[in-house]
């Protein structure tokens, strides 16, 4: 009698044991291997407290464009002179780059290059970046619009618009492409819209 009576209470605490497990694991999980947050590698920007002005845009041949015609997309938005520099030209190779990297997503993502001088455009950069909106617009007028990090201005960051026109993120000064390029993966998989 006294060993069928060992065998049940072995059987109770493998019962017990099994039920426990999925608990146990989680605490083990959560406090000893302490899984990495998953943070956004942009900064995220409340649009209330950013709207998208009247910027009096127009393209590269004078003609009237605004922001809100890109709504119903996902706009990569940089800010530069028409003499556009290595750091620029680097954010605008990235911002082609990023966009192929989505693949059959990538026709939901527009770039949109704002121009803040006068000054000529080079015919190589329009070639090169061939597919980039470049439009020319009020330095003043962005800089009173645009937020950037400390000791940054705005030709230093990539910014993204949500397919509803709000200004949402803004990447970090020489961002890492591949931490954007997975921002820009979870954006569009969550965004039903756009």
């Amino acid at each position: 009698m006294e060993p069928n009576k060992n065998k049940g209470r072995w059987k109770l605490f493998a019962v017990i044991l099994v039920c426990a497990a999925p608990i146990i694991l989680s605490y083990f999980t959560y406090y000893v291997i302490k899984p990495q947050s998953r943070t956004n590698y942009g900064t995220l920007i409340d649009p209330r407290d950013y709207p998208i002005p009247t910027l009096g845009a127009t393209t590269l041949d004078k003609k009237p464009a605004t922001l809100e015609s890109y709504q119903g997309k996902w706009v990569m938005l940089h800010v530069s002179g028409a003499e556009c520099e290595a750091s620029c030209e680097k954010k605008l190779h990235d911002m082609r780059q990023l966009r192929l990297a989505q693949g059959k997503e990538m026709d939901r993502i527009e770039r949109v290059w704002l121009i803040t001088d006068d000054k000529p455009v080079d015919t190589i950069l329009i070639r090169e970046f061939d597919g980039t909106d470049m439009l020319r617009v009020k330095e003043e007028l962005v800089r009173a619009w645009l937020p950037t990090d400390a000791g940054s201005s705005i030709t230093d960051h990539i910014y993204m618009i949500d397919p509803l026109g709000h200004l949402m993120m803004r990447f970090p000064k020489d961002a890492d492409p591949n931490k954007v390029k997975k921002d820009l993966y979870k954006l569009l998989k969550a965004s039903a819209i756009g």
